[in-house]
């Protein structure tokens, strides 16, 4: 079993970030619909959106905080490019036989003032998860890995919530609803992490074992900006 990170990717590797990207993509369209859930309203993007974090939690628990590192920053490009590619065909005229112009710029008209909240958000929320993931294994030795997974999404989720509600509703919606609205957010998709638990695991051991790892990243950088040092 090794417990160093290799300097290459796997193609397990390959296809978890392609599913990571997909996800963000994903969620950005179903942030567009207003969805009801016992009662109460999120957004479609609650559907998908954890799924990034359980994936967040597999790479960094077998490959590594440096891999996971890669992944965030690949993922945010990837989202970066699908906004602007996005925004791009917003902007430009339709065709005169074209009639959903409304439709359309309702999905891909994104607000740059949410995007940005939503980039920063998602930019800080992920890398709080993986420290955490990270300096408990290190901490726990590799055990308490469901602790290391709830523990890292109620940290990483409340800071997701603590950027992107306040950048991006500030002033549109009151002031006092806000702090509700985070904490409805940061529960639900804990619990949404804690149902889907059971599977994180088995998927994690299939994992290591396809793979034959199971880092500690008892030397790395921290440091969000050294991307490509694997």
């Amino acid at each position: 079993m090794n417990t160093k990170p290799r300097n290459e990717v796997s193609v397990l590797f390959m296809l978890f970030s392609i599913l990571f990207c997909v996800c963000l993509i994903a969620a950005n369209v179903l942030e567009t619909k207003q969805i009801n859930v016992l009662g109460m309203s999120l957004t479609g993007g609650f559907i998908i959106f954890p799924v990034s974090y359980i994936i967040n939690d597999c790479v960094c628990e077998v490959w590594g905080y440096k891999k996971m590192r890669l992944l965030i920053w690949t993922g945010f490009a990837m989202n970066f490019f699908f906004v602007g590619v996005g925004a791009i065909a917003d902007a430009i005229p339709g065709t005169e036989y074209f009639d959903n112009e409304e439709g359309f710029h309702a999905i891909f008209g994104l607000a740059p003032r949410i995007a940005a909240a939503s980039f920063i958000a998602f930019i800080a929320g992920s890398f709080v998860n993986a420290y955490i993931m990270s300096r408990m294994k290190r901490h726990h030795k590799g055990r308490r890995f469901s602790l290391r997974a709830i523990a890292s999404t109620i940290l990483g989720e409340s800071v997701d919530s603590l950027i992107f509600f306040p950048l991006a509703l500030g002033g549109v919606i009151p002031a006092n609803a806000l702090p509700e609205l985070m904490m409805w957010q940061v529960i639900m998709k804990t619990t949404y992490e804690i149902v889907a638990l059971p599977i994180t695991i088995r998927v994690v051991k299939a994992v290591k074992k396809h793979e034959h790892s199971d880092v500690y990243d008892d030397d790395v950088n921290y440091n969000i900006f050294s991307i490509f040092k694997l």
